[in-house]
């Protein structure tokens, strides 16, 4: 189809304001799927997805729809993830579109990640076309919802949409819009071939299946490409588009989404935001592409250490469908092997476990997750840390600094205090609070990613009673005075349970730590200390008193001396026995505590 025919666009809203839903309409309408075929989250494969009510992966599909004006147009929708975690994935399906859908729900107006998806796609240059969903609940307020969009986000108010997904009101006006707002792609004029990798998938028949936007040119079957940085050079096998089950096409010309398949066997030849061009005529690289670099890291460990094996195999395959997910071999002395796993964030780490556990039935236990700290030594080399384990020794850091995020977080107003007493707990600074409306107040705020790492999305939904919302993107690193915090048991260090922490903070999780050890590891015969530790500083304390035998029972009557002598004889066998004791953790104890934390 020529290219004053076709139009890209993406939707973008906040989870949960109906973005799947008027993808399945939209597809309805335009007869891309029967009605008998029709099911909710249509696009949403995953049973995670389904559940969560999230998109996980980037699902494209070419609709064709005929206008009022009697001509037909191909639709290619892409419909991207709305978390920050998968961010630089949607900011690549962004760069294949001229345009995005920005839904607004009516009853919850304007939330932190319509804010962040909506800047993401302005720095894109996207033609934005504002739709304000749910207008049949009864308690919609669209009046409220057209203000904010001008206050907030700078949207003209008036040029919103009103419709209904779930009861099919507007479709007709959202696909006109399209037509009419969304400019056509622009006509290269190079005289090679160009296209944009937004995404890849594994398929078991066909490899790596690679999802491209043509910028110049077209792709045919059999023609040789070349991919600009993995420097590979392959022949196209197959060309398609989705509907939204894949079907092959002759060719895909300027401006047209779809896939092509190569015979590449693995997803890490394929890098998201990757140039295909032609390697005998090269054109210039599309700008923005970047390594993927994890931000979070954990330990995944087998409960049963015979799983280690089936672990492997579970978590190599689960790489072939996620490229962001990183993995190494490490041991540790308490809960065997295992695999030091990296991860975009939080909910990308949550996705993974909950993945093998259901698709590949492991029994899993996830060490306290890190980021990564920069460490300056004295010699002026900097060290990427992400296992306090191989933090350098003390004499040899200058610095240590940490990455920082910042954080959008909108609440009713009547949360405000207990918010801020949240952020700066965190070690957070507010640098901005903008009032939204009547009921609920933004905070921009620069927060320490270690702090965000394991209850604080959590804590929001708590004090706000759900009604908060909380996104964040990444900020750069900042010299802080991070220290090592070693658990000692009979003054022995456990690897397991060391972690880097800011200074101010240790003493307060050192007793915890401290105090929940007391509770799981079982006692011995002999007095056990557990201690943590800062260096050679003891900051907190518990100990496990001795199982004893009352070895005066058999004295009755006598003198208070036999009873003290028999007691003295007992207290030299403990002191003995401690001396030469080890303690044995058992598994279960470790598994508890890493609950906990």
């Amino acid at each position: 189809m020529d290219a004053a025919h076709i139009r890209n666009f993406s939707i973008i809203a906040h989870i949960d304001h109906g973005k799947t839903t008027l993808s399945d309409r939209l597809l309805h309408r335009t007869g891309t799927v029967a009605t008998r075929d029709m099911e909710d989250q249509l696009l949403d494969a995953m049973d995670l997805e389904r559940e969560r009510g999230i998109t996980i992966k980037a699902h494209p599909v070419t609709m064709l729809y005929t206008a009022k004006n009697g001509e037909e147009y191909e639709l290619n929708l892409i419909d991207t993830p709305g978390h920050v975690d998968f961010a630089y994935e949607v900011s690549r399906s962004l760069s294949a579109c001229e345009g995005a859908l920005l839904i607004v729900d009516a009853a919850q107006g304007v939330e932190a990640q319509t804010v962040a998806n909506v800047h993401l796609a302005m720095k894109q240059n996207l033609h934005i076309i504002p739709i304000i969903n749910k207008i049949d609940l009864p308690h919609a307020n669209i009046p409220m919802a057209r203000q904010q969009l001008e206050d907030i986000l700078a949207i003209p108010g008036d040029d919103a949409i009103l419709a209904s997904a779930k009861e099919g009101i507007g479709i007709e006006e959202i696909l006109e819009a399209i037509v009419a707002r969304i400019p056509a792609p622009k006509i290269n004029p190079l005289e090679t071939f160009q296209a944009l990798i937004f995404d890849s998938y594994f398929d078991t028949y066909k490899g790596v299946v690679i999802l491209v936007r043509v910028t110049a040119g077209e792709l045919r079957p059999g023609m040789h490409v070349k991919m600009l940085h993995s420097g590979r050079s392959v022949e196209i096998k197959e060309v398609g588009s989705f509907n939204p089950k894949p079907y092959t096409r002759a060719k895909l010309e300027n401006g047209e989404t779809g896939y092509i398949t190569a015979n590449i066997k693995t997803p890490r030849e394929v890098k998201v935001g990757d140039t295909i061009t032609d390697p005998r005529n090269p054109s210039e690289e599309l700008p923005g592409f970047q390594e993927i670099q994890p931000m979070v890291y954990s330990g995944i460990y087998p409960i049963n250490t015979a799983d280690f094996e089936g672990l492997k195999v579970a978590i190599s395959k689960l790489q072939l469908n996620d490229s962001a997910l990183t993995f190494q071999t490490e041991s540790s002395a308490a809960l065997g092997f295992g695999f030091r796993c990296g991860f975009l964030g939080l909910l990308h780490m949550e996705i993974v476990q909950e993945r093998l556990r259901r698709e590949f039935d492991m029994d899993i236990i996830a060490t306290y997750p890190s980021v990564i700290y920069r460490v300056k030594l004295t010699g002026g080399v900097v060290k990427e840390v992400d296992n306090p384990a191989f933090l350098p020794d003390v004499t040899y850091i200058e610095q240590i600094e940490e990455p920082i995020v910042k954080a959008f977080v909108i609440c009713p107003g009547e949360n405000l205090g207990d918010i801020m007493g949240l952020i700066s707990e965190k070690r957070g600074v507010i640098k901005n609070t903008e009032t939204l409306d009547t009921r609920r107040v933004m905070l921009t705020c620069r927060i320490p990613m270690n702090e965000i790492l394991i209850d604080f999305h959590d804590r929001i939904k708590s004090i706000t009673r759900g009604y908060g919302s909380m996104d964040y993107e990444q900020a750069g690193y900042e010299v802080s005075d991070m220290v090592k915090l070693d658990m000692l048991v009979n003054n022995e260090p456990m690897d397991a349970f060391s972690s880097l922490v800011h200074r101010s903070k240790a003493e307060n999780r050192g007793r915890t730590l401290a105090a929940k050890l007391k509770e799981v590891i079982p006692r011995q015969q002999f007095q056990i200390a557990i201690q943590g530790a800062i260096g050679g500083k003891i900051i907190a304390r518990e100990t496990i008193s001795a199982m004893r035998k009352d070895v005066t029972a058999k004295c009755y009557g006598g003198d208070i001396s036999r009873k003290r002598k028999l007691l003295e004889k007992q207290k030299e066998g403990k002191k003995r026995m401690k001396s030469i004791g080890s303690v044995e953790i058992p598994q279960e104890a470790f598994i508890e505590v890493l609950k906990t934390n």
